[in-house]
């Protein structure tokens, strides 16, 4: 099947009161493992390639992307294809003819005027140009050092800024932190619900994989919809490595590979499930 738009899976996901999962692409195995977990758990998953997994690619994002598309093209579930954690505009109006179907536009570090201004700007862009446009509101912590883990989106400004921005879906912080180990953040349930109902537009969590598995699912019932996830993948994807390369004498890497690629396709299997019911 062809990629299918991210905004329908969201919509779709939402309407249905689950979550849709969107898991992060650093390699092809990635990819492989992500689409291969979708397929264990019958789900869809949106395949998301970060600024910061393009400047490991030295800059080049559409290898990468054409490969995540014939991906979808073969796979037994939708696919959908996703740019994250832009603030490049170059890189963000490459993505059309990349073969992206959505963005995520990051202005967070902006102050609120100019994170406002800059992503409408995006936003009209994006709209023109067929791309559905996701972008943040508040600090969620531990991405590049520069978030305090401690800061919640208020309501209220959220509305606001959904309103002022016309953005697609928004990301909050309601007490997830990007890169973490271990599930040990708690989210702020009683918030998502209160934001919910404030914003007429899909949430979105970033920073998923620290997260108790209880937590994401009274997440989800609350109104959280897409569900980011990229360093659990890593854990597992490094572990298989770790595990393999014990054997000093082996040099082929497709003994390491893959069991690291069906390290991450249980673990996108098992997070599925537990935001989708699948």
């Amino acid at each position: 099947m062809s990629p299918t738009g991210t905004g329908e899976l969201v919509a779709a996901a939402r309407e249905a009161g689950r979550g849709v999962g969107a898991f992060n692409v650093i390699t092809v195995e990635h990819a492989e493992g992500i689409v291969a977990g979708g397929e264990l758990a019958a789900a869809p998953v949106i395949l998301q390639i970060s600024q910061n997994a393009v400047r490991y690619h030295d800059g080049r994002v559409e290898p990468l992307a054409a490969a995540c598309a014939r991906l979808a093209e073969t796979a037994g579930v939708p696919v959908a294809l996703h740019l994250d954690h832009v603030d490049d505009l170059d890189l963000l109006h490459r993505a059309a003819d990349a073969g992206f179907s959505s963005v995520m536009y990051d202005a967070s570090r902006l102050g609120y005027a100019e994170n406002v201004a800059a992503t409408r700007s995006a936003a009209d862009w994006a709209h023109a140009n067929g791309l559905w446009l996701e972008a943040e509101l508040g600090e969620v912590g531990g991405k590049d050092g520069v978030h305090s883990p401690t800061a919640r989106t208020k309501p209220a400004e959220a509305a606001e800024y959904v309103s002022g921005t016309g953005v697609d879906a928004l990301a909050v912080a309601v007490g997830s932190s990007h890169a973490m180990t271990v599930k040990a953040a708690r989210l702020d349930i009683g918030l998502i619900e209160e934001i919910r109902v404030a914003v007429p537009v899909p949430l979105v969590l970033h920073g998923s994989s620290g997260v108790l598995d209880e937590d994401l699912r009274q997440a989800v019932a609350a109104g959280l919809t897409k569900i980011n996830v990229g360093t659990q993948l890593n854990v597992a994807f490094t572990a298989a490595v770790r595990e393999v390369l014990a054997d000093p004498d082996l040099t082929d890497p497709r003994k390491y590979l893959r069991p690291a690629r069906d390290g991450v396709a249980a673990a996108v299997a098992g997070i599925l499930r537990t935001i989708s019911g699948a």
